[in-house]
């Protein structure tokens, strides 16, 4: 009995030693280690044993915001008038050659006959000259070619003399770009979409600009965005101000402000690009009318510019005659001049009308507009 009792006491003993070993492993595995020594805590402090105000750490470096100035765009220089009639000339020289190679051809026959003179005429007529002119000038070349004889000269000197007395010299191609009274010039651009009015006024900022003369363009064909924002880019180009408004706003108000600005900042010139609907003349007639009426109540209109498609030929004409019923139509500027050999719409239009051709488009360049040159023509005309 005694024996059994021992076993049962050693076995208490072996499991409450047992149970103490475990009890001992759980709780170590759950006190915390301590902290190694010269390491952070989680706490945001100073290291153990650091003084106070100082630290072990860098502090983070503070970066202060780039400042990058906004860069204008380069503007660009526009090219002068004298190297703009040089390249008038070689221009028209390549385009317009033909008509006075066949009417030098023509004329230098050994015998000039009838059905010469109807080749002449044919020649001239399917060069746009029209018919007035073109009988005009085959008398004259019949009366200094077949009367005088010798006398005249050879048929090229006769021709050239002949052609540029069509063309009219003695007119006044001026631009009147200037106003009085410290006033600016105010000019009026006129004619119907597609005829290169837009791309126009911007050439003709460029001259201005390359003159050293200070502009502002109005954007008064507000009927159409996109000639807004082209003749915006124009202005961007060369430095000067657009003044536009919201797409279908009255033009007249456009206008209006765009020559208020000119005078209030006293700038020399204001372009103003109207709309070119052509639907019917009575609706042109009240829209320009209006246009200019309250322009006027700013600044005289200096000049007024129709722009015209040189190779339009008789519709040309007839968009001539509308617009100079409408407008007092001052000066005529002929685009796409190159494009074809039909040169003698100058002479035409401009008897049409009774009023210069001053500027002609060379080409699609920013510069390929250049002051129209009677000698140069018909230079250019005879190659």
């Amino acid at each position: 009995m005694d024996g059994l009792a021992l076993v049962i006491l050693l076995i208490a003993l072996v499991a409450l030693a047992l149970v103490g070993t475990v009890t001992g492993l759980v709780v170590t595995r759950r006190r915390k280690p301590a902290p190694l020594h010269d390491t952070w805590t989680d706490d945001l402090g100073l290291p153990p044993g650091g003084e106070p105000g100082t630290t072990d750490l860098l502090e983070p470096e503070v970066l202060e915001p780039e400042v990058v100035e906004p860069t204008a765009p380069a503007l660009e220089k526009p090219e002068g008038t004298a190297s703009r009639l040089v390249r008038l000339r070689q221009r028209l020289a390549g385009s317009q050659g033909g008509l006075g190679r066949g009417l030098l051809a023509l004329l230098s026959r050994d015998r000039l006959d009838e059905d010469t003179w109807e080749s002449i005429e044919d020649t001239l007529l399917t060069a746009d000259v029209g018919v007035a002119p073109t009988q005009e000038l085959v008398e004259r070349l019949r009366t200094r070619l077949r009367v005088d004889g010798n006398e005249a000269g050879d048929p090229r000197t006769v021709l050239r003399e002949e052609l540029l007395t069509l063309v009219d010299p003695t007119m006044d191609r001026r631009l009147q770009v200037s106003g009085e009274d410290g006033k600016p010039g105010v000019v009026l651009v006129v004619g119907v979409n597609g005829a290169g009015k837009t791309t126009t006024v911007g050439k003709i900022a460029r001259i201005l600009v390359a003159e050293e003369r200070s502009v502002v363009l109005g954007a008064a064909d507000t009927f159409r965005a996109a000639a807004v924002e082209q003749l915006a880019t124009w202005g961007e180009r060369v430095g000067v101000e657009v003044v536009r408004g919201p797409e279908g706003t009255d033009p007249a108000s456009v206008a209006f402000e765009a020559v208020k600005d000119g005078v209030d900042r006293g700038v020399d010139t204001v372009i103003v690009d109207t709309a070119g609907r052509l639907q019917n003349k009575q609706g042109l007639m009240d829209e320009l009318g209006k246009v200019k009426r309250v322009i006027e109540k700013q600044a005289p209109v200096t000049e007024v510019l129709l722009v015209l498609d040189a190779t339009t030929g008789q519709n040309g004409l007839i968009q001539a005659r509308v617009f100079s019923e409408v407008v007092d139509v001052t000066g005529i500027v002929l685009t796409k001049l190159d494009g074809s050999a039909k040169g003698g719409i100058v002479v035409a239009v401009q008897r049409e009308l009774g009023v210069p051709v001053k500027l002609v488009g060379l080409g699609e360049g920013a510069d390929d507009l250049a002051p129209f040159d009677a000698g140069a023509f018909v230079d250019a005309l005879l190659g």
